[in-house]
């Protein structure tokens, strides 16, 4: 365990060296273009020395508190008050360490959002000693300084980048370290229990007792199994962070551009009574469920009668490949056909969720409903795309289906990050290693190797044992200003 620990300390000495936290950075912390407000951020020992001789302020600044002021263009030494200019009006908040987003003495400066005044603010604060911030820079001092892990770290990009609510929900709480929680009693038991080998080895003499066989491979099953269980959440995490494709097929004119519209809730893709009217692809992304969906409109899948529609079947069967999730469309009013046979047959093996559409028509009565179907059949939802009818059922068919109204939905600290999973997975199989090594009963000394490479990737999803590539990797996806 000392072995580690000092490996540990190493490397984080290593990449704190080569990151200097003692200089002042400064860098627009709002988004490019012109709006009302915009703020220019200050992190470090001389943010409020560097700033202040360029405000006149109506009182002075206080840790926590909102000034009133105005940004003045600063005069030379010796210079009359009178050559002061002002350029803009500002507010301006002071956050005193360690009680700011980085731990350093941060100020933030709120002007009016013209680019060229947020941009003149940072050339007079690099001009009086502050170096421009690198992307990602201030969330990294804040993970540097103990202010939040790496997963917390990576959760604000994440909330940044949210399109829906509930992407910014999931975010918030991984930003609040729901992951790292549900981590922490996991790495503890596997750390008591390389504890407990280090010990026996290291002081054999004193007669420490060694843990038969049995009390190991109970020990490590009692690390394994929540650590299968949070693995298992990433197929909804993904879907939650990334979203998925959902592609709307079938033969022409059974109504996929119909439904198309009325998921995506306005006249997007051209419907008429022609058949065929579709040749291209219509793709828009929605939320169902606080889930992006990109819904993709195909063109109908039939013998085609040109070469631009040729082309658009070709493009539809593209799409219906490409799709995490398939929407057959069929037409309740009629018997079904040998294309919408075939086409059924296309996606068996596909997640897929057969529409009868056209359910207003009194002729689709007979349309099978999924009662009596097998538990391996697809889902069956009937639906009017004119009326509406079964447009709240299929929505919740949808996200039935990608396990938006399982268990995952409402467990905290589910995996989202393909890093994060990656590593989960590392640690899983270090684990059936070391209890293979048990099996065959392995001295402890080379026991503890699979133990410490199971340990190993738990640490580096909160970045307790992170190199700098990793770091540098993770935080130059950011926004300059974060």
């Amino acid at each position: 365990m000392l072995r580690f620990g000092r490996w540990l300390c190493s490397q984080f000495n290593r990449y704190n060296r080569s990151v200097n936290l003692d200089d002042t950075i400064v860098a627009i912390a709002t988004p490019p273009g012109r709006g009302g407000i915009g703020v220019v951020r200050l992190a470090g020992p001389q943010a409020s020395a560097i700033i202040l001789p360029m405000l006149r302020l109506k009182h002075d600044l206080e840790p926590g508190r909102a000034i009133f002021g105005e940004l003045i263009e600063p005069r030379g030494a010796g210079a009359p008050a009178l050559h002061e200019q002002r350029i803009d009006e500002v507010v301006v908040t002071y956050f005193a360490k360690p009680h700011s987003y980085t731990t350093d003495d941060i100020v933030e400066i709120g002007a009016h959002g013209s680019p060229v005044v947020l941009r003149h603010i940072v050339e007079l604060c690099v001009a009086a000693g502050a170096r421009l911030a690198e992307p990602g820079e201030f969330t990294m001092r804040a993970f540097l300084n103990g202010r939040i892990d790496l997963t917390q770290a990576e959760a604000v990009r994440d909330l940044i980048d949210s399109q829906t609510l509930y992407q910014a929900k999931i975010a918030a709480q991984q930003l609040e370290g729901a992951l790292s929680r549900r981590l922490q009693p996991v790495k503890q038991k596997l750390v008591e229990l390389i504890a407990v080998l280090e010990a026996g080895i290291d002081f054999a003499e004193d007669d420490v007792s060694v843990l038969p066989s049995p009390a190991i491979l109970e020990r490590i099953s009692t690390v394994r199994e929540p650590l299968e269980q949070l693995a298992a959440t990433f197929a909804y995490g993904k879907i939650v962070h990334q979203g998925l494709t959902l592609a709307i097929v079938g033969r022409p004119n059974v109504g996929k551009s119909s439904l198309f519209n009325r998921l995506v809730e306005r006249e997007r893709a051209i419907v008429t009574a022609t058949p065929g009217t579709t040749r291209d692809l219509v793709s828009e992304t929605v939320a169902i469920g606080g889930i992006p969906i990109r819904l993709v409109d195909t063109a109908g899948i039939r013998q085609a009668l040109d070469e631009a529609e040729s082309i658009g079947i070709r493009k539809s069967l593209e799409a219906l490949a490409d799709a995490d999730l398939v929407l057959v469309v069929l037409d309740a009013s009629q018997a079904t056909t040998t294309e919408d046979d075939e086409l059924q047959r296309q996606t068996e093996s596909r997640p897929t969720i057969v529409v009868g559409n056209k359910c207003d028509l009194a002729a689709s009565g007979q349309w099978p409903v999924a009662g009596g179907q097998s538990s391996t059949s697809p889902a069956r939802v009937r639906a009017s795309a004119l009326t509406g009818e079964g447009m709240a059922e299929l929505r919740a068919e949808i996200l039935r289906h990608i396990g938006g109204e399982t268990g995952a939905q409402t467990e905290a600290g589910f995996l989202t990050n393909v890093r994060h999973q990656g590593l989960v997975q590392d640690s899983l199989a270090a684990l059936d290693t070391a209890i293979s090594a048990v099996a065959a009963k392995v001295p402890h000394e080379m026991l503890l190797l699979d133990l410490y490479n199971a340990l190993r990737p738990l640490d580096a999803v909160t970045g307790a044992t992170t190199t700098d590539d990793i770091l540098n990797l993770i935080f130059s996806t950011f926004c300059i200003g974060k």
